[in-house]
């Protein structure tokens, strides 16, 4: 039976301070809106808690990423550290970090393979972090008929990536946790304007 991939990936990329930009993201999201959120949040030693402090914040159900988990809507699914991740065949795949020194760029890493390997709708968001992992896929996702958004620098509290992002040219939209929000309902409507960036 074909898996459907008939629905939008959203990932959500952030580091420092993404937590506040996660809350304040899903705060704002239907429960029902028909796309997958993937946060992907730089992490190196210490075990995520997200899977655990989300669900306060929004209906969906929010899982910790297992290898060969299927990709679903209307789900919040988490990166556990250490990882990098990938899409394959419908299904998440987790491969050994592959920068285990310096910043991470796990962002990157599964942003390129939703480029490579995702037939649906993909929508990149980096939120808040220390860096720019993310910023170097943002072309790839837009070669392939994504749209690509950042936090607005100054609702970050640490506004590095969306500075990184905003400056590789290849962001669709400037917008605050709450203004992403509501971008994405319209997207998952089907109701998107074109792309206008100040």
């Amino acid at each position: 039976m074909p898996i459907d991939r008939d629905f939008p990936i959203v990932c959500v990329g952030g580091s420092a301070g993404g937590l506040d930009a996660y809350i304040r993201l899903l705060r704002h999201l239907p429960p029902d809106m028909g796309v997958a959120i993937v946060i992907v949040n730089h992490l190196r030693f210490v075990d995520t808690l997200l899977d655990e402090l989300l669900p306060r914040y929004t209906k969906m159900p929010v899982e910790l990423i297992l290898d060969g988990l299927a990709i679903r809507p209307d789900h919040v699914f988490i990166i556990p550290a250490q990882r990098d991740l990938h899409v394959l065949d419908g299904e998440f795949r987790l491969k050994a970090i592959s920068k285990p020194r310096g910043w991470p760029d796990v962002i990157t890493v599964f942003l390129r393979s939703l480029a490579e390997n995702w037939d649906g709708k993909l929508i990149a968001v980096i939120v808040s972090g220390l860096d720019g992992d993310g910023a170097d896929a943002l072309r790839e996702i837009k070669d392939v008929g994504g749209i690509t958004i950042a936090q607005k620098p100054e609702t970050a509290a640490e506004p590095d990536m969306p500075d990184s992002a905003i400056a590789s040219g290849c962001v669709d939209f400037i917008l605050s946790p709450e203004e992403i929000a509501r971008k994405l309902v319209r997207i998952s409507r089907g109701d998107v304007d074109p792309p206008a960036v100040a």
